[in-house]
């Protein structure tokens, strides 16, 4: 099987990659020589996902799924949510985010969120979507090398450790990511 996955992020594809099955393939955007930056102008997590796989299927006619993921802090009304990767600005920039994200919460004693990611599959003419969240806490300063994003201050509820001190197969055990794709590979498979 071929899945084609509408990013350009290439440690979100490698998440993914990690999880699939041996006789899976799995292309990307970059793979399909394909360079447009889609734009992510919904208000919602699901709704960024729909127009970032229907934009692959209208523009190069191939299914192909998407995702988009927030990072939700209780405390900040599920601030940065859907804009978690632009949080601090339209650089994409992971340091300025967390700096900013850390900046707002110093007063903060409740430090719960969540990540939540959502994945519109589009499929022989038709959507589908499944929904993956982890539940933890956001800590005071940064730990660990791996990962991306988010990933340095974010531990999940039951660990000690962040997502980024986490091997990647480690992370990919209860994220998110793994779950919403777990959703999506079920569905798949009983097709």
């Amino acid at each position: 099987m071929k899945l084609v996955f509408s990013t350009g992020n290439l440690n979100k594809a490698n998440e993914i990659k990690s999880m699939l099955p041996e006789d899976t393939e799995l292309l990307t955007l970059k793979d399909l020589d394909l360079e447009d930056d889609i734009p992510e102008t919904a208000p919602t997590l699901e709704g960024n996902a729909k127009l970032k796989a229907k934009y692959v299927v209208e523009h190069y006619n191939i299914d192909c799924f998407a995702d988009d993921t927030g990072l939700e802090v209780y405390c900040l009304n599920n601030e940065p949510g859907v804009i978690s990767a632009r949080y601090a600005g339209e650089q994409k920039s992971s340091e300025d985010n967390i700096k900013l994200l850390l900046s707002r919460l110093i007063e903060k004693n409740d430090r719960r969120a969540r990540f939540r990611t959502v994945i519109a599959l589009h499929l022989d003419g038709n959507l589908h979507t499944f929904e993956g969240i982890v539940e933890g806490k956001i800590i005071h300063e940064k730990r660990g090398e791996k990962g991306f994003g988010y990933d340095p201050i974010f531990v999940p509820d039951g660990y000690d450790i962040t997502f980024a001190e986490m091997s990647l197969n480690e992370k990919n055990m209860i994220s998110h990511r793994a779950k919403a794709f777990a959703k999506m590979i079920e569905f798949l498979n009983a097709l």
